[in-house]
């Protein structure tokens, strides 16, 4: 075999195994991206648990009082949540505080599926780059599918 009809495998190899890494490393972002929410939410029992009154949005955050649901609770005049579609003035929000932070989380269904945003984005992106990398018609579609309804299901439920 000749080092000329070798090559067209080499770069066919190239491309497959470029697009695949390149797919693994946005998938890998996307979970370690939203596991930095996605934690508390996952392991509520571990959490202080309460519900935010949001007093103020401004920018990318919403502040407010927490009260807690537990009796021995401590209540905060002042707790900060990452702002999303859902917060206005007045709105109380089941939330869950990052320990050792004055920081909040959503709980709950519309928690749980907004903590993985970051994941169904670049569940899209990895599906454009198997589409084209891999000509995999059907993988694109399943991949890209699961992150658009990841993507539609966090915005209908905040």
């Amino acid at each position: 075999m000749s080092a000329a009809t070798a090559q067209p495998g080499l770069l066919l190899f190239g491309r497959r195994a470029g697009s695949v890494l390149l797919a693994l490393l946005l998938l890998v972002a996307g979970v370690w991206t939203s596991w930095s929410t996605a934690q508390h939410v996952v392991f509520m029992e571990d959490r202080e648990q309460g519900t935010m009154t949001v007093v103020r949005c401004s920018g990318e955050a919403c502040s407010g009082s927490f009260a807690p649901v537990d009796p021995e609770g401590e209540p905060r005049d002042a707790v900060v949540i990452d702002r999303s579609i859902g917060e206005h003035k007045g709105a109380r929000v089941p939330v869950a505080v990052k320990p050792g932070t004055d920081e909040v989380v959503r709980t709950g269904g519309p928690g749980f599926l907004h903590a993985w945003v970051p994941l169904g984005g670049a569940l899209l992106l990895a599906a454009v780059v198997l589409g084209g990398g891999l000509r995999s018609a059907r993988l694109a579609w399943g991949v890209g599918l699961t992150g658009g309804v990841l993507l539609v299901a966090s915005f209908a439920t905040l």
